[in-house]
């Protein structure tokens, strides 16, 4: 009888996961095209594409208005990340920790935790906390580009603290975005002279195009272009990167509407769920939405540590971790302020603490992540599942 609800959450789910993994790849592929680098590609788009389907469900679920659903979803996300990947990632290999990673990123994650606990004790999330949240997490991002891609030294939560109180990000921001312009019309005038290069080239002008050969010999994409054929290879190129864009901008279009529809249908039936067995919506938001947006994650984290970096998912699940509770819960309270539940906020929220304060004192310890530190996560993190099915 239920079977069809059952496969319409499982294909939503599929819808939103896949959409979700689309829609980075082709927007860091249209970033690139812009001229937007790699760098900052990282911090953004990769960043906030692993919490994607978080997002999206979160968002959705805010929208039906369900905050059990979106409140659990974020809270068993990041228990998840720590209690089920970490640990999945140190069973499998030894995680290698660093210093940095445990006083800056380590500690604006525990930040962004006493935040939220501050911010639930009156059981509810309003949209200037909501706000905050928001603001924080673009500072956040900001704070890393500036300071991070510079390289001049470390830099630690206490930097990220004062960067915050001191209103230091809006000059940053202003900076970025007159550099961003400048780097912009810098590469339309160097396409522009490459065109006029070659159309001369044509004409047989031997000094103006001698002129788009220096240029192009600054293009890495074109420095292997020989003579008498430049004119016919550049417009042999730029038509195929108008298809490639066209074909790109296309999947991002599709996955853009999968991760809506996938996100509807999943929340949906999750709120279906819920009435039909009579559970709480921040049980099934704990377990069935986080385990399921986390699923890519874990899959990555699988692969990463067979092959030697389990390094890598450590980095992901801290970044996941201040995304999930900072843009996440922004963006979600500024569309409805959200209601925290008794359960959340008593029992919940203290489990995610103790995850993330276990999380900084294993990396701390020889700075990696032991496989019996990664089995004590991981019992846990069982033991907490249990324990909130009993509760529901």
């Amino acid at each position: 009888m239920y079977l069809i609800d059952i496969l319409i959450l499982v294909g939503g789910l599929l819808l939103l996961v896949k959409g979700a993994d689309l829609f980075v790849t082709s927007s860091s592929w249209i970033a690139k095209r812009f001229g937007v680098s790699e760098f900052i590609i990282g911090l953004t788009l990769v960043s906030i594409g692993t919490s994607v389907p978080e997002l999206a469900s979160s968002l959705t679920a805010s929208f039906e208005q369900a905050s059990g659903i979106v409140i659990g979803n974020v809270l068993g996300s990041n228990i998840a990340n720590i209690g089920l990947i970490v640990s999945t990632a140190a069973l499998l290999s030894n995680v290698k920790t660093e210093e940095l990673m445990l006083r800056r990123d380590g500690y604006i994650m525990l930040f962004s935790v006493f935040l939220f606990l501050l911010f639930v004790v009156d059981f509810r999330i309003s949209r200037f906390e909501a706000f905050i949240f928001l603001l924080l997490y673009f500072v956040y991002i900001l704070f890393l580009l500036d300071k991070v891609k510079k390289h001049d030294e470390d830099i630690y939560f206490k930097d990220f603290i004062t960067y915050f109180i001191t209103f230091e990000y809006i000059s940053d921001l202003k900076t970025l975005f007159k550099t961003g312009v400048r780097e912009k019309t810098d590469e339309n005038s160097i396409n522009v002279a490459i065109k006029e290069g070659y159309e001369v080239t044509e004409g047989k002008d031997e000094k103006r195009g001698k002129k788009g050969e220096d240029i192009l010999s600054e293009n890495k994409t074109l420095s292997g272009i020989k003579d008498g054929h430049e004119a016919e290879i550049v417009y042999e190129t730029e038509s195929l990167s108008e298809s490639s864009f066209l074909k790109e901008f296309t999947k991002l279009i599709a996955s853009g509407i999968a991760i809506i529809i996938g996100a509807k249908y999943f929340i949906d039936k999750s709120i279906f769920f819920a009435l039909l067995l009579e559970v709480p919506e921040t049980i099934i938001g704990i377990s069935l939405v986080a385990v399921g947006t986390s699923l890519p994650e874990l899959m990555v984290t699988v692969s990463a540590a067979r092959n030697g970096y389990a390094s890598i998912a450590l980095g992901n699940v801290i970044g996941s971790n201040i995304t999930n509770t900072l843009l996440i819960l922004g963006c979600t309270g500024l569309v409805q302020p959200l209601m925290v539940t008794e359960t959340a906020v008593y029992y919940i929220t203290p489990f995610m603490l103790v995850f993330s304060l276990l999380l900084l004192l294993f990396i701390r310890t020889g700075w990696r992540i032991k496989r019996h530190e990664g089995l004590i996560l991981f019992l846990l993190y069982s033991g907490f599942m249990v324990f909130i099915f009993r509760l529901g």
